[in-house]
């Protein structure tokens, strides 16, 4: 029998299953005799539905019933919700974007749902979409972040003047101007954050089913919070309350996108309540394409003021962050993490934010893996290697005179952040060691000799996991023979149940054979979710309060059973033991004669934990055809603490391919008149390959967190923050030695690179 221990490598328990093919996804249930869907879209970003002919589509072969926003209005359907509430820096609210399931009078981005076709076959339904008359009246679009704000622009939303939703400063102005109106130099960067599709490998699905003996509705979906999804659609859009029971199976990828409802999963429920049957959908690739929410979206303009010694003074940025057509779940927030990132690892005196926030016709936006804090570090990274180059400082040098020091801890950042813990300095100075920084002129040398170009890049990085989140909750449950264990999240493919399995063992001393870990119910997980990099901090202490709960529980029917008082009993190694004497009795026998014991603590996200690092790159860039080869990456971070160091590494390795991908390849590309998706499928949108991503040389400088338990910080976003300003600091430090180039925005494509090498 097995015994894990709380920092262990142990190899994914769940992988077998998967690699099998025994894993169950959404898709994978297709009971007889369900119906299938498919939902017609708009193929214009921007038009006034005028009318909508079904008479053909309902008569077409097959068809069971075709659903248009009429239907859903008639039905009391209410609208998607946005549960940010963002206060404008006039101290009005936040514009509104109300999104019924299906349009209505208007559609307002490539893609937006406009009726539901309900057949017996998938291949039914899609043809009897096609005999649907949409009598579409077409308006003045636009998609570009930047320009929908200025005058004149089309207007996505007629009440919102110049299609900003939000406007706000975060940040104290006047001390961000007064340090400006001090320095001895100032920086300046003009960026773009690449707008990002995620693309997991299982597409979204949705299959609901219908109980009529109890008049209640099950929904299979693939999903980062069952319990978000239950309260969403069943007590705001469908308002059936509990008569809605959420599930997620395996899930094959989420990335933040699976954390939010979108339209299909109360639309396929709403049409199964309807029909009283099962009906199920699933989307293809270009469904994904067009409708999944996106990351990131920004135009930036950004300062960083130093003293005459290279001190950081501030800095301060305006953002032009895109929301899409509508506000998603919780799009508002994202972008309001560029401000707590911007100081970053550095002593600054302040940070100033100003957030515009604007709708445009293009997909919604919302959490992205890192959710705002890959674009905050982004911002000030980059400006610090722009200011090393005009200061003459080198860049290592620059950063170590201007970071938080360990007897600073614990330290109030200029963006009000309190930093437990960290060694900066000392990480650097690691990762400058393990990258062989010194020895890079020489490697430089023989790439020219090759006819080829070498430049380094570094950046650090800090980020915020936890904080302003829903609670997540364990719940515990052991009889005479196991443990079961309920967490509210729900795994993506991180390896939840492994680390989950380690905890519990290592809480209650009880075998991992013995312990069964069950996720992804509404009627049987308490609540969760999964995202912002907390599962072991949130999840972890959760679970480790409740087995105490257990045991704590235990201890009278202990005493019971071993003729001791309570006090004389102590706990461990799964026994019950009498101080001083060898009678003992196991978890397990004293749950049994106690009927069971249970236990389930909620646990709200408390402080924030910050993970940091290092990222050190070396790209090898051929001038004749730009193509950049990612040479040599070393990566040192700092995340307190590793519960399980194979697992953790597997997260750095994920988030830093996904930061390749921004840096190099992905960008979700509209035209800026038509609204029309140009990279709409892999022969435009360029995702990492294997060829693309070089053998990662990473390590650890831990420096336990003092504001959990466990000591941990947050992973599993780390290395899509670090990667995108180390990888183009690196390509800038060719182009600026080769052409003065000082800036290339991401994707820095071979195209683009080439171009800038050459042009």
């Amino acid at each position: 029998m097995t015994k894990f221990a709380i920092g262990q490598t142990v190899h994914r328990l769940e992988d077998p299953t998967l690699l099998q093919g025994k894993g169950c996804y959404t898709d994978d249930l297709r009971p007889q005799g369900a119906a299938h869907a498919f939902v017609l879209r708009s193929p214009h970003a921007h038009v006034l539905i005028r009318g909508i002919d079904t008479t053909a589509a309902r008569k077409a072969p097959g068809v069971i019933a075709v659903l248009t926003g009429a239907d859903a209005k008639a039905d009391d359907l209410g609208t998607m919700p946005c549960i940010v509430p963002v206060k404008n820096h006039d101290g009005t609210p936040r514009g509104e974007t109300p999104r019924p399931v299906l349009a209505l009078d208007r559609a307002r981005h490539v893609g937006d749902p406009v009726a539901l076709v309900v057949a017996e076959t998938y291949h039914a339904a899609r043809d009897a979409a096609e005999l649907i008359e949409v009598d579409y009246e077409p308006l003045p679009a636009v998609a570009d972040v930047y320009g929908a704000a200025q005058p004149g622009a089309p207007l996505v939303w007629p009440e919102i003047k110049q299609n900003i939703v939000a406007d706000l400063h975060l940040g104290s102005k006047e001390a961000a101007d007064a340090a400006f109106a001090r320095a001895a130099h100032i920086s300046k960067i003009e960026l773009v954050q690449n707008r990002l599709v995620a693309n997991p490998m299982e597409p979204r699905a949705a299959f609901a089913e219908y109980d009529p003996e109890t008049d209640r509705s099950t929904l299979h979906t693939s999903s980062q919070s069952v319990a978000l999804l239950r309260a969403h659609i069943g007590d705001i859009v469908l308002k059936i309350g509990d008569k809605l029971r959420v599930r997620s199976g395996n899930v094959g990828g989420a990335f933040g996108m699976k954390a939010m409802m979108h339209p299909e999963q109360p639309m396929i429920v709403w049409a199964s309540r309807r029909l009283k049957r099962a009906v199920r959908w699933t989307g293809d690739r270009s469904e994904g394409f067009l409708t999944d929410v996106q990351g990131r979206d920004h135009k930036v303009f950004a300062e960083l003021a130093l003293d005459k010694d290279g001190k950081f003074l501030a800095v301060r940025a305006t953002v032009y962050a895109g929301m899409g057509a509508y506000l998603s779940q919780f799009a508002p927030m994202i972008p309001q993490s560029v401000h707590s990132m911007m100081p970053s690892v550095y002593a600054f005196e302040a940070a100033h934010l100003h957030l515009i926030e604007t709708v445009t016709n293009t997909v919604p936006v919302d959490a992205y893996r890192g959710a705002g804090r890959p674009e905050g570090i982004y911002v000030t990274e980059r400006l610090i290697d722009i200011a090393a180059r005009e200061l003459k400082i080198a860049p290592d040098e620059l950063r170590r005179r201007n970071f938080i020091k360990p007897s600073q801890f614990p330290y109030t950042t200029a963006a009000g952040l309190v930093y437990d813990s960290g060694d900066f300095e000392g990480l650097q100075a690691k990762a400058l060691k393990e990258a062989d920084w010194a020895g890079f002129p020489a490697r430089k040398a023989a790439s020219e000799a090759r006819g080829k170009l070498r430049g380094i890049g570094l950046t650090m990085y800090v980020e915020r996991c936890g904080g302003a989140a829903p609670p997540d909750s364990v719940a515990l449950k052991v009889n005479k023979d196991r443990v079961l264990v309920l967490p509210g999240t729900v795994d993506n493919g991180q390896g939840h149940m492994t680390v989950l399995k380690q905890m519990v063992s290592e809480y209650l001393g009880v075998d991992m054979e013995k312990i069964d870990v069950s996720q992804g119910d509404s009627d049987a997980n308490p609540f969760g979710l999964t995202g912002g990099s907390r599962f072991a901090v949130v999840t972890g202490t959760a679970a480790g309060i409740a087995a105490k709960e257990v045991v704590d529980k235990g201890m009278e029917q202990a005493a019971k059973m071993l003729e001791a008082a309570a006090a004389d009993i102590e706990y461990g190694d799964g026994d019950y033991k009498v101080k001083g004497t060898d009678r003992k009795a196991t978890l397990f026998d004293v749950a049994s004669a106690a009927g069971g014991i249970e236990a389930l603590h909620i646990k709200n996200t408390g402080a924030l934990t910050f993970p940091n690092g290092c990222h050190i790159v070396e790209v090898e860039i051929d001038p004749q055809t730009g193509v950049t080869r990612l040479d040599r990456y070393t990566i040192v971070d700092d995340f307190g603490r590793a519960l399980n160091p194979m697992l953790l590494l597997g997260q750095v390795h994920g988030g830093t391919v996904q930061g390749i991908g921004q840096a190099l390849l992905e960008h979700a590309v509209y035209d800026n008149e038509s609204a029309q998706l140009l990279t709409g499928s892999f022969m435009d949108y360029a995702m990492p390959r294997a060829d693309d991503v070089p053998s990662f040389h990473t390590t650890f400088h831990h420096t336990p967190c003092t504001t959990n338990p466990l000591g941990v910080k947050g992973a599993g976003e780390a290395g899509s923050v670090g990667a995108p300003p180390a990888i183009i600091n690196a390509i800038v430090d060719v182009l600026h030695a080769k052409k003065g180039i000082k800036h290339i925005d991401m994707p820095a494509t071979r195209e683009k690179v080439w171009r800038a090498l050459n042009g």
